[in-house]
C-alpha cells in the first residue's frame, strides 16, 4: 500500500501596512508517496523538528527585532499538520 504524506502549511505575507486586514494566510499542500508507513513516518518525524526549529529561529529573530522596536512576533501565525495517510 502506497502511503501519502500531507503538508498543510501557512503563511502570512503583511503588506507594507500594520493594518491586519490587509494581511494575507496563503495555505501551500504538498504531497510525497511512500512506499510503506514506516517510511512515511519516518519522514513525517523528520519534517516536524524541521518546521518546530525553524519556527523557533523564526520567533527569536523577531524577538531581537523586537528588542530594538522593528518588529511584534505576537503577529505572525506559523501553523502546520503532518499527516501519514492511506492511498
Amino acid at each position: 500500500m502506497w502511503i501519502l504524506m500531507y503538508v498543510f502549511s501557512y503563511s502570512v505575507s503583511p503588506a507594507a501596512t500594520n493594518d491586519r486586514s490587509e494581511w494575507r494566510l496563503l495555505p501551500t499542500v504538498v504531497f510525497q508517496e511512500f512506499s510503506n508507513e514506516e517510511r512515511c513516518v519516518a519522514a513525517k518525524s523528520k519534517l516536524e523538528d524541521s518546521l518546530k526549529e525553524a519556527g523557533a529561529k523564526l520567533k527569536s529573530g523577531l524577538e531581537d527585532l523586537k528588542s530594538v522596536g522593528k518588529a511584534d512576533p505576537s503577529q505572525i501565525i506559523i501553523a502546520f499538520n503532518v499527516e501519514c495517510l492511506p492511498k
